[in-house]
């Protein structure tokens, strides 16, 4: 059986599910390409809907009508279930209508909330692999976490893909969405200074993003919701990409992540064997976080690839990961024992 996958420019990333390096898609090119994929054990075939939430969650609009930077997008927004192994991944692409989904603490509520951003090279979102099992992990430690399904048009031209500032439209929903939760945190229990972000490769770099650009929004006030600060209050990146400055190969900080002492403090983790968002994306920002007095904390390791969300696809220490960013909430006084 022939599957038609992607007949498109060229994406200008690579991605790999649960560490399955054959899985990895990547453009070498900028010319028109197409990608056929036979036996369809290997890919689920795409389903044009809506992305929903599991039974008993709702996503909502941020957006009350107008959203900033609007624009049309050719065809609908689409779901699609990549990886051979089980139990694969579910991607989420050519996203126009930004969404976010609340998922209650469940047991002993620690009045902390966070803001997941999944990645997909800002080209497509990695619902389930970098959000929904990151907002179970989170809830059952009595965090409320709020998944945001951000714009990612999946196109060159407006509405662009891309990291800001080559497209603004990501940050707005980020920015958008902050002041969201705390416009409602009396009524979602919880503490409005204990509200952060936690995002994977391109999330990864929306966290860093909006941690550095949040003094001013990039669209006009909306509402009440706006008036409220989109500053989070700590941040945890793993393994980002868009964080060097693209006319180099060395250690510069892409100047579009304008690290000060005021920047949230930020736990950062990174495969040393990442080859498709390489370990400096992390030492520029460590470094940059490090030099401005901003408290942050990293964990480099020898191998764990890219894509590995909370998945134990590998018996390699980088798993561990979750367990130290809970002890690190602890530590910067977010959560308790």
């Amino acid at each position: 059986m022939m599957i038609p996958l992607l007949a498109s420019r060229a994406l200008p990333w690579c991605y790999s599910v649960g560490n399955y390096a054959h899985q990895e898609i990547c453009a070498v090119t900028k010319t028109f390409l197409v990608v056929f994929l036979f036996a369809a054990g290997n890919f689920g075939l795409t389903q044009a809907h809506d992305w929903e939430p599991a039974p008993g969650h709702k996503q909502v609009p941020i957006w009350p009508n107008t959203m900033p930077d609007a624009h049309a997008i050719a065809g609908p927004e689409y779901v699609e279930k990549v990886g051979n192994e089980p139990p694969g991944a579910i991607r989420v692409g050519k996203v126009s209508q930004p969404t976010m989904t609340v998922y209650a603490p469940s047991g002993k509520n620690t009045a902390a909330a966070v803001v997941v951003f999944p990645g997909g090279g800002y080209w497509t979102l990695y619902i389930d692999l970098e959000g929904t099992e990151i907002c179970d992990w989170l809830t059952s430690k009595g965090i409320t976490c709020v998944l945001l399904k951000y714009r990612v048009p999946g196109t060159d031209s407006p509405p662009r893909t891309g990291a800001y500032p080559d497209s603004p439209i990501a940050l707005e929903d980020a920015q958008r969405t902050l002041g969201l939760v705390r416009l409602h945190a009396v009524e979602w229990h919880v503490d409005p200074h204990k509200i952060g972000v936690l995002g994977f490769s391109a999330g990864g770099h929306l966290s860093a993003a909006i941690s550095t650009n949040y003094e001013k929004r990039l669209y006009p006030p909306v509402d009440a919701a706006d008036k409220e600060s989109c500053r989070p209050d700590f941040a945890v990146v793993l393994y980002p990409g868009h964080m060097q400055t693209h006319t180099s190969n060395d250690y510069q900080l892409n100047p579009y992540v304008p690290v000060t002492k005021q920047t949230p403090p930020t736990f950062i983790v990174q495969a040393e064997d990442d080859q498709i968002d390489p370990v400096q994306n992390s030492l520029v920002y460590y470094m940059a976080l490090r030099d401005a007095g901003v408290p942050v904390e990293m964990h480099l390791y020898a191998h764990g690839r890219h894509g590995f969300g909370l998945r134990r696809a590998m018996e390699f220490p980088i798993t561990e990961w979750p367990q130290l960013a809970e002890r690190w909430l602890r530590t910067i006084g977010i959560t308790s024992e």
